[in-house]
């Protein structure tokens, strides 16, 4: 192999580096990527400059269609991948969006984080995804650590207080799911006419007192969904005790529901997760469900059907994520303006109602 006589600080190196098939020396200087192409093979084989090739990518608007379809086949064809770096030093867009989640082992978020994967690609974006693990600590670092590499960020139920995610947006492009803080671009998946629907329906039914068990006491969707239904069950005259599974975890409501009596006729559940949960835990006390009483969940995501079939609310989590990579797409320098999307769910009747 002949020697390289290209000046190259990076030949001292630990270890040489392979040689590729279409050059005749393993130097680091020569090939800083060993195996792929470069702009300037790139250039060089379609016959045009290095900046050609950036435009093509990072500014395709400023090149004949015909232009951008060449450069763009022959380095699909010669494997050259753009450097994100250098992309991000000439336009000031890195074409990553960051995506913060409280759980991703719900089954109410893997759809939602598909979403907006699925959106961002047909944008030309990508997507970093976080989680939080419910925890505002563990949020704070995130948003520290994704928001110098990102163009906008998503937050889906926030922990952290309306006046940190206003200080939050008011240094880089923020959307929020599920979370109503004003002043900040907001989608919001709502259960609350479809729970009150819910509750009329438990109420024909004959239910005579109702047993809540709620979530995460930070959440908006708790508090939306407690609120109704203090509200809808004030006025029909039900009874009703409020219980909560702090961690949300199926274990924890099943040992809740088997550990004791509810004393309710009809328990609602902060999410399906849970409902599963007590289902089984009442199960194992011998309580059928709708033999015994009635049970109704929230969210409709469980990957399985449950036995009998759970009646829940249906949510639009997947439309909130793509409403929300569409308001960072079309932020402008003065950041995402402000706005609120309200989705509201469906009641969906099945079997344990």
């Amino acid at each position: 192999m002949p020697a390289c006589t290209t000046p190259c600080r990076a030949l001292s190196r630990a270890g040489p580096p392979k040689a590729s098939p279409r050059r005749p020396c393993a130097c680091w200087g020569c090939d800083p990527m060993p195996g792929r192409s470069t702009i300037q093979e790139v250039a060089r084989a379609v016959g045009v400059s290095a900046s050609t090739v950036s435009r093509a990518f990072n500014a395709p608007h400023l090149l004949r269609e015909a232009t951008v379809a060449r450069v763009t086949a022959v380095a699909e064809q010669m494997g050259y991948v753009p450097n994100q770096h250098a992309r991000a030093l000439v336009t000031g867009k890195t074409g990553m969006l960051g995506l913060i989640v409280p759980d991703i082992t719900n089954p109410f978020f893997p759809p939602l984080v598909r979403a907006s994967q699925r959106a961002a690609e047909e944008r030309g974006l990508n997507v970093m995804v976080a989680e939080s693990n419910s925890l505002p600590g563990r949020e704070r670092a995130h948003i520290a650590s994704l928001a110098p590499h990102c163009e906008g960020l998503i937050i889906a139920s926030s922990r952290l207080t309306p006046e940190e995610l206003r200080h939050v947006a008011q240094a880089t492009p923020l959307v929020l799911v599920n979370n109503d803080t004003e002043g900040i671009a907001r989608v919001l998946v709502s259960s609350a006419d479809a729970l009150a629907q819910g509750v009329h329906h438990l109420a024909e039914r004959g239910a005579r007192k109702l047993c809540y068990v709620g979530g995460p006491h930070r959440s908006w969707s708790e508090f939306e969904r407690r609120s109704t239904l203090e509200n809808v069950a004030g006025k029909l005259g039900l009874p009703t005790q409020f219980r909560r599974d702090e961690s949300g975890s199926y274990h924890e409501a099943r040992t809740m529901a088997a550990s004791g009596p509810f004393g309710a006729s009809a328990i609602i559940a902060f999410d399906d997760v849970i409902a599963c949960g007590i289902l089984d835990g009442l199960a194992d006390r011998g309580i059928a469900i709708p033999r015994d009483g009635y049970l109704l969940g929230c969210d409709d995501a469980l990957p399985i059907q449950t036995n009998p079939r759970l009646s829940t609310i249906r949510l639009r989590g997947t439309e909130a994520m793509i409403e929300a990579v569409s308001l960072l797409a079309s932020a402008t320098d003065e950041g995402v303006r402000e706005t609120r999307i309200l989705l509201p769910g469906t009641l969906m009747l099945r079997e344990t109602t």
